[in-house]
């Protein structure tokens, strides 16, 4: 479950630009939203603070997808705010970052032994 501060708004983001689907469960202030077998619930709650002006405490997921670099061309072309493109890291994944519109951070990453 993620707090944001415009449900709709947010849910745009998710669905245009990173590809989930919302789902068929409707209740005022929330959303269901699914991609491949992960699924996120978002929560409209516009008097929180933001995440942007969490700093480090807006990392919201590390999601692992079957082709990072594919992925990130995706979401780019389509506006994501990318941090950084992927990178190899020590610890055996490649991955990249993206801020939502909220501000939450996301880390988007693939095993390095099952890349290409």
């Amino acid at each position: 479950m993620l707090a944001v501060q415009d449900v709709a708004r947010s849910t745009r983001f998710y669905v245009d630009v990173l590809g989930f689907r919302e789902d068929p469960i409707r209740s005022p202030g929330w959303r269901f939203l699914s991609k491949d077998h992960f699924s996120l619930m978002l929560g409209e709650c516009p008097d929180e603070v933001p995440a942007a002006r969490i700093g480090n405490h807006s990392w919201f997921i590390h999601l692992l997808v079957d082709d990072v670099d594919t992925y990130y061309h995706e979401v780019r072309s389509r506006g994501a705010d990318v941090v950084n493109a992927p990178t190899n890291r020590a610890y055996g994944l490649r991955e990249f970052i993206l801020q939502t519109p909220d501000g939450h951070r996301l880390v988007i990453g693939q095993s390095i032994a099952n890349a290409d």
